[in-house]
């Protein structure tokens, strides 16, 4: 039996091996630069996603403030450029609201899928 922090396979949407996301700054719900998930990670931090001021000032105006640092979390804040491990539903709302970020689809996990449609994070490939 495994624990909820067993990590899931590592393997990306195209169903290669899944690549870093960002190590500057450090992403992932193990904090590894990769978009790896376990069955702890309920927000499903699966979605390597380029920051965008469009797409941090729609999830600041949804709640979820990626922009403003918070030290104590050791986190300094994302700007525009920046990648990081998005939750699927997350990118998934922003897509239907027309705001989503470039996705990178060799660092995006497979298990992004189980949420977001593969033609979508297609359209918003950062290519």
């Amino acid at each position: 039996m495994s624990s909820d922090y067993s990590m899931v396979e590592s393997l990306n949407v195209l169903d290669e091996p899944l690549l870093p996301c960002s190590r500057e700054p450090l992403t992932g719900f193990f904090r590894d630069g990769h978009c790896n998930t376990c069955e702890a990670d309920y927000g499903s931090h699966t979605v390597c996603a380029v920051m965008t001021e469009e797409f941090l000032a729609f999830s600041k105006y949804v709640g979820n403030d990626l922009s403003t640092p918070k030290p104590e979390f050791h986190f300094m804040g994302l700007k525009a450029g920046d990648q990081w491990c998005l939750c699927a539903s997350r990118f998934l709302q922003a897509y239907d609201e027309g705001c989503a970020p470039k996705v990178n689809l060799n660092s995006t996990h497979k298990k992004a899928l189980e949420i977001v449609p593969f033609q979508a994070l297609k359209e918003c490939e950062n290519a």
